[in-house]
């Protein structure tokens, strides 16, 4: 049977921690570890993780005295694994009921995958995971070749991928490496393609966990609207570029692509902005303007056309839609 290790880094959510890792113990047909890395949390957090480590001999805890920030605890999990597989999950976050069985048994099936990714549903505040009709072990799932996976993000300039439902190889998560300190939030946008340079990516039909969405989220404390996300993003491009993916064949135009593809999406988003009445409006089409001069005079229809999601952001617009997502584009 495959195992894996799973890494669940924790700030002040010990109000959230005991579901998190009940989530994982509880999954069925898989041989799984956890540790719990807490930041020097004030709150509860330590009690509960010691109590957790108390009542199952699969969890391990590792309480910090002072706060090293979350690459520190990324980094550390990744050092400690050592089963088939690997998956961080976010104290706030949930598994779905028989998510790392369905996650293994695709993996196993493709010893070519370097990882795979799945749905999630959306949880609000204290709410549980929803109760969902029985996922098979064996759900239905598109494979991505290494390079279309990369070029993808390249012409979207957007990732939309759930990360709680994230499990990789470990053997290539130990070739990727670490986390790097210096994207202090698309980290993880780096690391997917990073990763995805060692092998194609499988994406799950499947809902794999409860992605909550609350005040004190890091997200939110780290960006607060879709501009900065598009800036993060482009450091998160640019290291990509500028180390690993500098080396793929014809990494300059796929770098030129990504640029390209972030300007779209800051144009559109800017469009947004400007039809509800925006006041950022003018930094949107400043920046896409920067990036990809051209879309001054050619609108980047193509782009809006080849989202997945097109139509609801069609309806989103006024004066069908009324006050605007959590993530514009």
């Amino acid at each position: 049977m495959s195992s894996i290790d799973v890494v669940v880094p924790n700030y002040n959510y010990g109000r959230y921690l005991r579901a998190c890792v009940r989530s994982v113990l509880d999954q069925p047909s898989v041989t799984v570890r956890v540790l719990i890395v807490d930041n020097a949390s004030t709150d509860d957090s330590a009690a509960i993780a010691t109590a957790l480590a108390a009542e199952d001999e699969r969890v391990h805890v590792v309480l910090r005295s002072r706060n090293l920030g979350t690459h520190a605890s990324f980094n550390q999990g990744i050092d400690w694994a050592e089963a088939d597989y690997f998956l961080l999950l976010c104290a706030d976050d949930v598994l779905s009921p028989g998510a790392l069985s369905r996650a293994l048994h695709v993996l196993d099936s493709d010893r070519s995958l370097s990882f795979c990714h799945g749905r999630d549903v959306p949880l609000r505040g204290d709410l549980p995971m929803p109760s969902m009709p029985l996922q098979g072990d064996m759900p239905a799932y598109r494979r991505v070749g290494s390079r279309a996976f990369i070029a993808r993000f390249c012409r979207m300039g957007v990732f939309q991928i759930s990360s709680p439902t994230v499990v990789v190889r470990t053997c290539v998560q130990k070739r990727a490496g670490h986390y790097r300190e210096t994207l202090p939030h698309t980290d993880d946008y780096e690391m997917w393609l990073r990763l995805a340079l060692h092998g194609p990516v499988a994406e799950l039909d499947c809902v794999q966990a409860g992605l909550r969405s609350h005040d004190c989220n890091r997200s939110k404390l780290l960006v607060s609207d879709e501009l900065q996300h598009i800036l993060h993003t482009i450091q998160a491009a640019q290291s990509f570029f500028d180390h690993e993916g500098g080396a793929m064949k014809r990494g300059r135009s796929l770098r030129r692509q990504a640029l390209q593809g972030l300007a779209h999406r800051a144009y559109w988003c800017g469009v947004i902005q400007f039809l509800r009445e925006g006041t950022k409006a003018s930094d949107y089409f400043r920046l896409a303007f920067r990036l990809s001069p051209i879309v001054a005079i050619l609108p980047p229809i193509a782009y809006l056309l080849s989202r997945p999601d097109r139509l609801r952001r069609f309806v989103s617009l006024p004066p069908f839609g009324k006050k605007p997502g959590r993530r514009l584009l």
